[in-house]
């Protein structure tokens, strides 16, 4: 089982049990439904019921109703079990695009370094050229992205 790390527990909201989670992972609707398990310290745990408040993923767990029962979770790191994520052909994790070639048009070539947050909706990817490059991952520069060889193409624009 490959583990993947979804987020972290905050604090409890309530007197009923929620957690709250912080995660910025980009596939919480695959991941926090009801029924489906979280693993934390390599213990799975049911969803008893999801919520999105503000910037958290508010989940309440099976078996689990009250504050007092929950507080040993508190700090802890939240995985899901990869295999449960059925995944499309054409969706891809961050993780796994830290492992692709990076190819230019004109014939460069180059490797992902780092994938950040530059805002909620916006992701960045650090490639490393002979120079270091910043592209957004929703940009038109980004060509095609092939899960089969492992790598991007992209189209630079003129300076970079």
């Amino acid at each position: 089982m490959n583990k993947i790390y979804i987020g972290k527990i905050v604090s409890t909201h309530g007197i009923k049990g929620e957690i709250k989670i912080i995660s910025d992972f980009q596939f919480k609707d695959k991941v926090f439904v009801v029924g489906n398990k979280l693993i934390i310290d390599d213990i799975n745990y049911e969803i008893k019921s999801y919520r999105h408040h503000k910037n958290y993923d508010m989940v309440t767990l099976d078996n689990y109703n009250d504050i007092n029962d929950v507080l040993f979770l508190m700090k802890k790191k939240v995985y899901f079990d990869e295999e449960s994520l059925l995944l499309s052909d054409n969706e891809i994790l961050d993780e796994e695009l830290l492992e692709y070639r990076v190819l230019t048009s004109d014939g460069k070539k180059g490797i992902i370094k780092e994938i950040f947050l530059a805002s909620p909706k916006n992701k960045i990817i650090r490639i490393q050229f002979d120079k270091e490059v910043l592209i957004p991952l929703n940009s038109p520069m980004i060509k095609e992205i092939s899960k089969d060889k492992k790598e991007v193409i992209v189209d630079l624009i003129e300076g970079l």
